[in-house]
């Protein structure tokens, strides 16, 4: 089984710790594609038009500061440096050594900046989404899909993919359908189902943590999956179909709170 997750955000600047080594990162034949989006974020970030390359403004110029000497900045483990809802309730700190080691192994990160890095990867803090379009490089969804879709389907292969990204971040690699299940949140109001983006990266960060912390063989397939799930939410699974995954719904009740 493997988990994917959308990175967060807003991220943790370390202290302290190492410079970045691109070769340090989980899947080294994406070294290169790494070096060429660093060193395009880089000189971007460098530019007059900065924020509008990158979409924030004002209030983020420090951010914007720090991804032009990204190659200074101290790392530390990605799963310390993302930060939000969904990281806060997956709790990396909470869990057991072992099941840290299950999530080094078994969590990865969808980054628009690094492609997909492993839980303990080495980065530093930076500004960058997936939406963006990168001078140099484009738009960077399908600069990564391109680059890591054959290291990734060989990665994958024969594992359970559990979805939990957003769409602008799963456009970036599509396994195969058959063997993943994206993972979608509602709620009941007023007796019918809503989506609830709020809920949505608490309720997904819930369901990694429950799939690395509970007892038992991880879940091989959708079914098995959504059984795991069905220990804790009301769920619903429709198969996949064509080039569309296994859709795994978790139903909130309508006295959900957060």
């Amino acid at each position: 089984m493997l988990i994917l997750l959308p990175p967060s955000e807003g991220k943790t600047r370390p202290a302290d710790g190492p410079v970045l080594d691109p070769g340090m990162l989980r899947f080294p034949e994406l070294t290169d594609a790494r070096k060429l989006t660093l060193s395009a974020l880089m000189e971007a970030s460098s530019s007059a038009q900065a924020h509008q390359i990158l979409g924030v403004g004002a209030t983020l110029a420090g951010e914007v500061a720090r991804n032009a000497v990204l190659e200074s900045e101290p790392c530390a483990p990605a799963h310390q440096v993302y930060s939000g809802v969904l990281y806060d309730a997956l709790g990396y700190d909470s869990l057991t050594a072992s099941q840290r080691r299950a999530a080094d192994e078994r969590v990865l990160v969808m980054s628009a900046l690094w492609g997909a890095i492993g839980f303990s990867d080495p980065i530093p803090a930076y500004r960058l989404s997936m939406g963006t379009n990168l001078p140099g490089i484009g738009r960077l969804a399908a600069f990564w899909k391109t680059a890591q879709t054959e290291p990734l389907n060989d990665y994958a292969a024969g594992n359970l993919v559990v979805d939990c990204r957003s769409s602008t971040y799963a456009a970036a690699w599509r396994p195969d359908p058959a063997m993943t299940a994206a993972v979608n949140v509602f709620q009941i109001r007023g007796g019918e189902r809503k989506v609830v983006s709020h809920f949505a990266k608490h309720t997904r960060g819930e369901l990694a943590r429950h799939l690395l912390t509970r007892s038992g063989p991880a879940p091989a397939t959708a079914a098995e999956l959504r059984g795991a799930a069905a220990e804790k939410w009301d769920t619903e699974l429709i198969p996949a179909s064509g080039t569309k995954p296994h859709q795994l719904n978790l139903i909130l009740p309508e006295s959900t709170s957060r």
